[in-house]
């Protein structure tokens, strides 16, 4: 169960489209998921897999509801074709949902994936029934350290959770070399020799790509492209369409409008990744952020907010990566343009990281710890 799944993009709706080929026969998946898209049938078949999509306007808190209700009667319905329900994210859904895996007798799996969403303070202002289902699958799985901290430090069962991070297929995402970077340039419309500073993400505030563009703006190495991939409008609430807009407003006044690239959002994510020089994560809130995964196994230098439980648990300073402090413009112009000036230093750090990546967040770990945990609550065992 899913906020969001294929063709909308969400991290977490990514990692289980990714799992479930990852798993391939060892397992069958089915997928319900939410929907802000209207014109999306509610039914489908993705991958050989059967979607099922509840349609939500996520700015309305009577949708909302009435879709967590909707939620529960699809899991009624089709409750003679599951063993197991595995929920990502903690949402108003979650309630009916682990009122109904109990009274079905349906061991439950819940995925924490969100910092700031998925931790038990912030469930805990949603009241005591949010609560009690927070705490109540019989396995919860923590895609990161902080997350994973969070649960520890409220009092609650710690044999009831684990460490189980995202992954990444390393075969999809792998690094290109000069003459498919070349040809994917010419595909996507970027130059083929300014370097390009990538960022793929929500245009929302918790993100920060207009930190991003002022800190870009403020290096002073050799003259480079910065793109942006990623919704800056939808229905998703967390976007924020001025951000766009003042970028492109202030790339113009600059001289720059040429220098700044806007992408869509793109399935074919792993493109731009192979295409691009340096990839920047500014955020202020990630738990394991499945786009550094992806740009650091394509072998990218990166650059990311250094974030306590989170960016810090992926990249060690210096090695697979560099980290900046929040919201620190300076140091993230600077940590730029100590890249673009040093093309073989980040030509190594992009191999550190993309070792890194292979060693520790492949696919199919992944896959393989998602299987432990349904063996784990099919056994009755935590």
């Amino acid at each position: 169960m899913t906020g969001a799944y294929y063709p909308e993009i969400s991290a977490a709706g990514v990692q289980c489209r990714a799992v479930a080929a990852a798993i391939g026969d060892l397992a069958q998946l089915s997928v319900l998921t939410t929907a802000v898209d209207g014109s999306l049938p509610s039914t489908d078949t993705i991958d050989g897999r059967p979607i099922a999509r509840v349609a939500v306007d996520v700015t309305r808190r009577a949708s909302k509801a009435l879709a967590s209700l909707d939620v529960a009667r699809h899991l009624l319905h089709a409750s003679s074709t599951y063993d197991i329900i595995h929920v990502h994210g903690f949402s108003q859904k979650n309630v009916p949902v682990s009122i109904f895996a109990g009274l079905a007798r349906k061991p439950l799996v819940l995925t924490l994936h969100t910092a700031g969403q998925d931790e038990p303070g912030a469930v805990k202002r949603h009241g005591a029934l949010a609560s009690w289902s927070f705490a109540s699958a019989d396995l919860t799985l923590a895609v990161s350290p902080s997350l994973l901290d969070c649960w520890r430090t409220a009092g609650l069962d710690a044999d009831r959770i684990r460490l189980v991070p995202n992954g990444v297929d390393t075969h999809r995402f792998r690094p290109a070399d000069d003459h498919e970077k070349a040809a994917l340039r010419r595909e996507i419309g970027w130059p083929a020799q300014d370097p390009v500073v990538l960022f793929v993400g929500f245009f929302s505030r918790d993100k920060r790509p207009d930190l991003l563009f002022r800190a870009w703006c403020r290096g002073d190495g050799p003259r480079s492209r910065l793109a942006f991939v990623g919704a800056t409008r939808s229905g998703y609430y967390e976007i924020d369409e001025s951000i766009a807009q003042q970028i492109a407003s202030e790339a113009a006044a600059a001289g720059r409008a040429d220098d700044v690239l806007f992408a869509e959002p793109a399935q074919e994510i792993d493109r731009y990744f192979r295409a691009a020089d340096v990839f920047v994560l500014p955020s202020i809130r990630e738990a394991h952020p499945l786009a550094l995964l992806e740009a650091m196994a394509c072998g990218l230098p990166c650059i990311a907010t250094r974030l306590a439980g989170a960016t810090d648990a992926i990249i060690t300073d210096g090695d697979q990566g560099i980290l900046v402090p929040p919201d620190d413009e300076g140091a993230l112009a600077r940590a730029i343009t100590a890249v673009l000036q040093d093309p073989a230093a980040g030509r190594a750090i992009g191999a550190r990281a993309r070792q890194r990546i292979v060693d520790r967040y492949d696919i199919q770990r992944t896959a393989g710890q998602w299987l432990d945990a349904y063996h784990t609550v099919l056994a009755g065992k935590r």
